[in-house]
This record gives structure tokens, C-alpha cells and sequence, in this order.
């Protein structure tokens, strides 16, 4: 069992926080000692390492709860679930993607920006066409303005 003050130090979460979760709903397998401190077990430990996934994924409060009620009604709704991941995965996926095509622009811009300072002008790299890019380079401007 964990108290509020260690779960809060293991997931860099604050304290009222995990109040919060708990007065949501989201903490279902949370217990409470005779004097009604919160303890947290390991079934809701694994809850909230969930939670904070999902949180991270870009669900609102509002879906969590929804998916942690869905995990409470039992097998019924494991098809609702795998498919709500799914959901996120694509998402995520999406996210990856615009992502990564900013970091090509900022690999680009990095090495234009070095290219100026070097000659300290944009006057040559300006109007240097990507055919004459370093092979790495012209990869990332590619990638950028696709």
C-alpha cells in the first residue's frame, strides 16, 4: 500500500491531483484506512500509470472516466475498450507524424542557420536549391514540404 505524498513523488503528480482523480471516479480500486486516508494498491497504481497515458494521449478527463466505468462494467466492454486505444493509436500516430515533418524543418532551418553564420550571410545559402543540399539536408527540406 502507498500513500497520497508517495504516489504523488512516483508519478510527479500532485497531490490534489490524485484527489481530483479520486473524486472523479477514476481511482475505482482505491482504498481507505479507518480513518479515511487514502491507500493505494497496486491495482490502482496500474490504474493511474493508464490515466496518465491516456492524459498524455490527449483524452479529456471526461473520456477517462467513461473508459475507467467501461473497465468497471467488466468483459461486456472489452471490444469498447480495444477499440477507444485504437482510437488513440491512430491518433497518436497522426501526432508522431506532423512531429516529425516540424523536426525535418527545424534540422533544415538548423543547417541553413549554420550555413549563414559560417558566411555570416544568408546571401549563398539562400539560394542554394535543394539538388545542391547536402544529401542529409535536402532529405530534411523534402520531408518539411511534403
Amino acid at each position: 500500500m502507498y500513500t497520497i505524498g508517495e504516489v504523488s513523488e512516483m508519478f510527479n503528480l500532485s497531490i490534489p491531483t490524485l484527489r481530483f482523480y479520486d473524486k472523479e471516479g477514476l481511482l475505482l480500486d482505491l482504498e481507505r484506512d479507518n480513518s479515511g486516508i487514502r491507500k493505494f494498491n497496486d491495482k490502482t497504481i496500474e490504474a493511474l500509470r493508464v490515466i496518465e497515458c491516456l492524459k498524455k494521449s490527449g483524452m479529456q478527463i471526461k473520456e477517462i472516466k467513461e473508459f475507467m466505468h467501461w473497465c468497471s462494467l467488466g468483459d461486456i466492454t472489452i471490444e469498447k475498450r480495444k477499440e477507444m486505444f485504437l482510437n488513440q493509436k491512430k491518433s497518436i500516430e497522426r501526432e508522431i507524424k506532423e512531429l516529425e515533418k516540424a523536426l525535418h524543418m527545424i534540422n533544415f532551418k538548423c543547417w541553413y542557420y549554420d550555413e549563414a553564420i559560417k558566411d555570416s550571410t544568408e546571401k549563398r545559402v539562400k539560394n542554394i536549391t535543394p539538388n545542391q543540399m547536402p544529401h542529409e539536408i535536402k532529405t530534411y527540406y523534402d520531408e518539411a514540404h511534403k
